[in-house]
């Protein structure tokens, strides 16, 4: 049995752990405590070889970014999204951070993998989920889009307050997609952009392609690109698509140099990237001839476009992959994918193939709308509620936002009023069920929880009280305020008969 180190953290307190390495990652080796609530990790560059900047940048991360972020009102949010160094060590002439021990639901319970960390490769890629993954431990297409808004939030939090991953991808996020959670790991390397320079470029596969096209220039050189919050904005894209569609977006058959796989690799990924579905240039389309079988249906643009992913990420996607791949300054930033993400949740329609993988798809706005994972075809009336905002007294406009209806979907007060967000700041109240639907004597129904100014708007303008308890039908045009509060919303229904 490996002794019990015992030593002071930078605030006094004390520290245990085994000496005996448990973990290795690319900079560091990972001891555990005795206790099991954290774990110990040390740089293998010695105490006296780490440049000042690179120890005050480990002080801040542990200081004042922790406090900012966590030790403010809803901090306690924070702590499920992020793996975030709680304390700094020496040890041995080396430095180290003491970080929470990862929830155990990011650790596979049985399995091949039974007790492994989940690392979020496992679920990104189509080769892997069909080969290894067991059926139980795969999620849902709903809940990697849970496991996404999770993402991008986290994502979100760190740009506020002025920091970047700077090594964001599939090996620093563990992802559970059975509870929809995800975790940003290794975050003492975190950089203030034009203060603290990156100790790593990233990872293959995430690296934005102005960083890995002049990654041979030197550090100081004004035209060497350095990860920042614009080259994560980069990576979280990557992330997001891979996660719902388990292929690479720039991974197609374009070879850019047939006797040099390194300079093809780093064309393919920097200088000569290209979106493999870029609507109007072919050149690094898929050949389906070159994948294996375990990577398809998924590895397979043409038969699970991206476009399957709706009209708020489709229009994600193309600012990231096609507008914005070569010019930064045009990608997404990551609280437009927590709001697409989001929206895209309430377009989601569950599939009627009971052995579906996917289980869910998002309804694509046709008269005969099918699971494009499975090929079932809805079969039933299905009810949709487009939603409309006043911008002054008695007027409404269209919010290109609408919810997809099924039996005992819940409708919340995110739904009612345009002015509450479905977010970290949402209270307790407003996360209770403001409604349900249910398909009930052969029609659906909404049924009012606890909104006491919800009314049905008849054809003559009058209005009729919908008190808590009693419920409208939703049949074709029918119309219903939500709320008449600031920012309550209309919702117009509309049927769709397959």
């Amino acid at each position: 049995m490996a002794k019990i180190i015992k030593i002071k953290a930078d605030d006094g307190s004390e520290i245990e752990f085994y000496d005996e390495i448990k973990a290795q990652g690319g900079v560091k080796d990972v001891y555990f405590s005795p206790s099991k609530q954290y774990v110990v990790a040390f740089y293998r560059k010695p105490l006296n070889e780490l440049k000042p900047s690179e120890k005050d940048r480990l002080q801040n991360i542990v200081g004042i970014y922790k406090e900012r972020i966590f030790n403010q009102a809803g901090g306690d949010y924070w702590k499920k999204l992020f793996a975030w160094p709680e304390k700094s060590v020496e040890w041995n002439g080396k430095i180290g951070v003491v970080v929470p021990f990862y929830d155990k639901k990011f650790f596979f319970n049985g399995g091949p993998f039974d007790g492994k960390e989940k690392n979020g490769k496992w679920f990104a890629s189509a080769k892997l989920r069909n080969k290894f993954l067991p059926a139980d431990q795969k999620g849902t297409w709903l809940s990697h889009l849970h496991v996404c808004i999770k993402i991008a939030r986290a994502v979100r939090r760190l740009h506020a307050a002025g920091l970047a991953h700077s090594d964001l991808s599939y090996n620093n996020v563990l992802i559970d997609p059975l509870s929809g959670s995800a975790c940003i790991i290794d975050d003492d390397g975190l950089v203030v952009p034009g203060k603290y320079p990156p100790d790593v470029v990233g990872t293959p596969d995430f690296i934005a392609p102005e960083v890995l096209s002049t990654k041979s220039l030197k550090i100081d050189d004004p035209n060497r690109k350095l990860p920042c919050v614009y080259t994560d904005r980069h990576a979280l894209a990557v992330l997001i698509y891979m996660n719902l569609l388990y292929r690479h977006p720039l991974r197609g058959g374009k070879v850019w140099d047939i006797d040099d796989p390194a300079k093809d690799e780093e064309m393919t990924m920097g200088e000569k990237a290209l979106f493999i579905e870029h609507p109007t240039d072919k050149t690094n389309r898929v050949k389906i001839d070159d994948l294996e079988k375990s990577q398809l249906p998924q590895g397979d643009p043409s038969k699970l476009p991206y476009t399957i992913c709706g009209p708020y990420l489709k229009t994600l996607f193309d600012r990231a992959f096609i507008d914005g791949l070569h010019d930064p300054q045009k990608r997404p930033s990551a609280a437009e994918w927590e709001d697409a993400l989001v929206k895209t949740t309430d377009l989601v329609q569950p599939c009627q193939n009971p052995n579906c993988e996917a289980h869910w798809f998002v309804f694509d706005n046709t008269t005969k709308p099918q699971c494009p994972f499975c090929g079932k075809e809805y079969k039933g009336q299905l009810p949709i509620l487009n939603f409309y905002y006043s911008p002054s007294r008695g007027r409404f406009m269209s919010e290109n936002y609408r919810l997809m209806i099924y039996d005992k979907q819940t409708l919340y007060m995110w739904h009612v009023n345009r002015n509450i967000g479905a977010n970290e700041k949402t209270s307790n109240e407003d996360k209770k069920p403001a409604g349900d639907f249910h398909f009930h004597n052969n029609q659906w129904i909404l049924i009012n929880r606890r909104l006491d100014d919800m009314y049905e708007i008849l054809s003559d303008g009058s209005k009729k009280s919908i008190g808590i308890g009693d419920y409208v039908p939703l049949t074709e045009g029918r119309k219903i305020l939500l709320s008449t509060k600031e920012g309550g919303r209309l919702v117009i229904v509309q049927l769709v008969n397959n």
